[in-house]
């Protein structure tokens, strides 16, 4: 991971790290193990790098950086 996310730099992704725990947001910088993600607030969230598990080019839809509710049926 550590050597991938640099290559998402600049490029709003989906970031999940087990459970419900889902990010959405530009990839700002990675410093010190830590990844800063921009949202469209331009809100910051700080996400540990060794805590993710995905990450992928986000596509369509409106989520913003932080913790989504999970669905029942999603479990």
């Amino acid at each position: 991971m550590h050597e991938f996310l640099p290559k998402m730099i600049g490029r709003k992704v989906d970031i999940f790290c087990g459970g419900a725990a889902r990010f959405r947001g530009e990839a700002v910088k990675i410093e010190g193990g830590v990844l800063h993600l921009r949202d469209e607030d331009g809100t910051v969230s700080y996400v540990a790098v060794d805590k993710i598990s995905v990450i992928r080019e986000a596509r369509g839809g409106e989520h913003r950086a932080g913790f989504l509710p999970v669905a029942p049926n999603d479990r």
